[in-house]
């Protein structure tokens, strides 16, 4: 039994200061982690000073409203890759937690590569979408910005989201122990 544990490869392990040994891929998911943050710090920055803004100031900034929805437009696309790889989106698991490990296992798998199809698929199309706001010209509306760099900077994460999805279902194909050992959701109780 030993020589089987000894044989087995582990997960990153941590040094004497505690810290975990990072391999590139760990520290580009890290870093689309990272770029998710931001722009949920963006995003609430704007609608705090427009907030505030309106109503100490009675001055609203321009394109405010159009900044925001694009803004959140973006959020939500990077916030997909960001939760897509971790596993932390909502899930509905009546069948999975009355299944045994190795059956749990080829739900996350046949789960994982759904997802993989579908966001590749609304990559695809948001791509589209990309090419025909660039082609159209469409603008802001107080400053006649053109609006196709925030559709690309969402689709950028949407990329991202396929790329992650990616790597998640070559994780638990192949090096599920890169998971953690603990890649199932946990009931929050």
């Amino acid at each position: 039994m030993a020589e089987i544990e000894a044989q087995r490869p582990s997960a990153p392990t941590g040094d004497a200061g505690g810290r975990v040994a990072r391999n590139a891929m760990d520290r580009f998911i890290d870093s689309i982690e990272l770029v998710a943050a931001i722009f949920v710090g963006i995003v609430a920055a704007d609608i705090f000073i427009s907030v505030l803004l309106r109503n100490l100031f009675s001055v609203q900034i321009p394109d405010s409203y159009d900044f925001g929805r694009l803004l959140l437009g973006i959020l939500i696309f990077w916030g997909i890759a960001a939760t897509s790889y971790r596993g932390t989106h909502i899930t509905v698991d009546l069948v999975y937690v009355n299944v045994g490990p190795r059956y749990q296992r080829f739900i996350d798998v046949f789960a994982t590569l759904v997802l993989l199809f579908v966001v590749t698929a609304q990559t695809y199309t948001l791509f589209d979408k990309v090419l025909s706001t660039r082609n159209d010209n469409v603008l802001t509306f107080d400053l006649r910005l053109p609006t196709w760099p925030f559709f690309l900077v969402a689709w950028l994460g949407d990329v991202s989201a396929v790329l992650l999805i990616a790597v998640r279902t070559w994780r638990l194909i192949f090096r599920p122990e890169l998971m953690g050992g603990s890649y199932q959701i946990k009931p929050v109780e």
